[in-house]
């Protein structure tokens, strides 16, 4: 598989986790019947967002909203990504994607490893550590021949896991997100498009519709971004299916026209994080 349709689902949760799987299960068939081969849904999809959420809405990994994923991916015939539902593993909880293959089978499950917590004084402040454990591994998994990495939300602010994924021959990273109404503007399309020029690579980042309801108000515009890191794909802030044709040609064009990753000296720029080679 040398590419595939994309179909990212702008979904806004409520209190009622049976509604929002039901929501959920609507919008992938109708991605399905657009065509699309490989679907994502947006963090906490199944539940508001919020520290004051996490645990009542927490399940174990399987569990029954994971059961209900691999249904809709073998029902379906698609890749599904399934956004992110706070889990419970013994005493801890996580913000964790998973990822089902055709078969339903689930093929990974990635832990939000940069956890949310900022403090803009007038406008947010939000401490998801206060409840939530970070994970501590990169993840990646294959569709067909195009190899993808993925991170939830705050995930995409830092350019050295994007940097990794590429290192690892990713030529796709997917963010489920829900970037806020003070974050969003500033910063959600201007990231998605640095991760993409940066790395070569396809990105997308699926949101969370805007409730404006919510005690976490999310910005929306879920986005599909080129390896030239221009934006192929977008939408509003409302409820939404955006659709992208991902074709790895695309990647091997622009490495072979701008060859970056054979230019890199990388012995005068060694990745330093947090003091630590």
């Amino acid at each position: 598989m040398n590419g595939f349709r994309l179909a990212l689902i702008q979904l806004a949760a409520g209190g009622d986790k049976a509604a929002n799987m039901q929501a959920a299960r609507r919008r992938v068939a109708e991605a399905v019947k657009f065509g699309a081969k490989v679907v994502a849904l947006p963090e906490c999809f199944n539940s508001p967002y919020g520290t004051q959420y996490f645990a009542s809405y927490a399940e174990a990994i399987p569990g029954e909203s994971i059961g209900t994923l691999a249904e809709l991916a073998k029902e379906n015939g698609i890749y599904l990504i399934g956004g992110s539902i706070p889990e419970k593993d013994g005493d801890a909880l996580y913000n964790t994607s998973t990822v089902f293959n055709p078969s339903g089978q689930m093929i990974a499950k990635h832990r939000k490893v940069h956890l949310f917590d900022i403090d803009i004084p007038g406008k947010i402040k939000f401490q998801e550590s206060d409840v939530l454990q970070c994970g501590t591994s990169l993840t990646t998994f294959d569709i067909g021949s195009c190899k993808v990495g993925i991170g939830i939300c705050y995930d995409l602010r830092f350019a050295e896991m994007a940097q990794a994924y590429a290192s690892l021959g990713c030529n796709f990273i997917i963010y489920p997100g829900a970037f806020n109404m003070t974050t969003g503007p500033k910063h959600w399309e201007l990231l998605l498009r640095a991760r993409a020029v940066d790395n070569q690579i396809y990105v997308a980042g699926v949101s969370s519709a805007r409730d404006e309801s919510a005690s976490y108000v999310a910005w929306g515009h879920s986005t599909v971004v080129g390896p030239w890191g221009e934006v192929i794909a977008t939408t509003e802030h409302k409820e939404d299916i955006v659709y992208a044709d991902i074709d790895l040609a695309n990647v091997e064009e622009v490495r072979t026209a701008i060859p970056i990753r054979k230019q890199r000296q990388p012995s005068l720029y060694p990745i330093v994080s947090l003091g630590h080679k």
